[in-house]
C-alpha cells in the first residue's frame, strides 16, 4: 500500500523556487537542507499531512556521478510542480510491483531524518515524471509534524498525461488511492495543485 507523502516543486535555483512559491501561496517557506548523495538542496512548506518540497541543484556541491532525482540534471524554466512523492512500509515489496524504472532503493538522510528512497538509474520516473517517486522513511520522524502551521491545505493534486488509464492501472497495482490525487487524460504531462489558504485558493502548475 502507497500513502501520499508530499508535492515537489523543482527550480533552476533555490532563490527562484522559493519566490516563486511564496508569490503564488503567499506564504514563506520553512527550513530545508543540503542532500549530499544527490547535491540538491530544498525549503519546504507543511501542508498538514503533507508537505511540499521545493528543490534545486545545489550550486555549492559538487555534481554527482550518477543522475539526480526528479531528473533536475535537465530541468529548465521556470519553478514548477514536477513531482509527487508516496511512502511505503516496505519498499522493496513495493517495487516488486511498480513499472519498471522506478528505481532502486538508495539509504539517505538529512540532519536527524533517514529514509530510503526508489532512485531511477537515469533519474527520470516512469509516466515522464507521474508516476510517484517512492519512499519509506525510517523510525517517527517526518518533516510534516516538524514544520510550523502554514494554514495551507492541498485540496487536489491533477495529474495528466497521455497514458493516463496505464497509470491508474499501475497505482491500483500498488494500492495508492487517495481523493485528493486526480489522473486526467492530457496531451502531454502537466501538474497542477490547488490549495486554500488564509488568502483563499491559489494554485501551482
Amino acid at each position: 500500500m502507497l500513502a501520499f507523502d508530499h508535492i515537489a516543486v523543482s527550480a533552476e535555483t533555490l532563490a527562484e523556487g522559493v519566490a516563486a512559491v511564496e508569490a503564488a501561496l503567499g506564504v514563506g517557506l520553512a527550513g530545508g537542507g543540503q542532500h549530499g548523495h544527490m547535491a540538491t538542496h530544498n525549503r519546504l512548506l507543511g501542508l498538514g499531512d503533507l508537505y511540499l518540497e521545493l528543490i534545486a541543484a545545489d550550486p555549492a556541491a559538487t555534481r554527482p556521478v550518477w543522475p539526480r532525482w526528479f531528473d533536475l540534471d535537465n530541468f529548465l524554466g521556470v519553478p514548477r510542480l514536477t513531482n509527487w512523492v508516496a511512502r511505503c512500509e516496505s519498499l522493496s515489496a513495493a517495487l516488486a510491483v511498480c513499472p519498471d524504472g522506478t528505481g532502486v532503493p538508495v539509504a539517505l538522510q538529512r540532519g536527524d531524518y533517514r529514509w530510503q528512497m526508489a532512485v531511477p538509474a537515469d533519474g527520470k520516473l516512469p509516466f515522464d515524471g507521474c508516476f510517484p517517486a517512492l519512499i519509506q522513511w525510517q523510525g517517527d520522524l517526518h518533516p510534516s509534524r516538524a514544520l510550523p502551521e502554514s494554514g495551507v491545505r492541498l485540496t487536489r493534486l491533477e495529474v495528466a498525461h497521455p497514458e493516463a488509464a496505464g497509470l491508474c492501472a499501475a497505482l491500483a497495482r500498488v494500492g495508492f488511492a487517495d481523493p485528493r490525487v486526480a489522473f486526467v487524460q492530457g496531451a502531454a504531462k502537466a501538474m497542477r495543485a490547488e490549495f486554500s489558504t488564509p488568502h483563499g485558493a491559489r494554485v501551482l502548475e
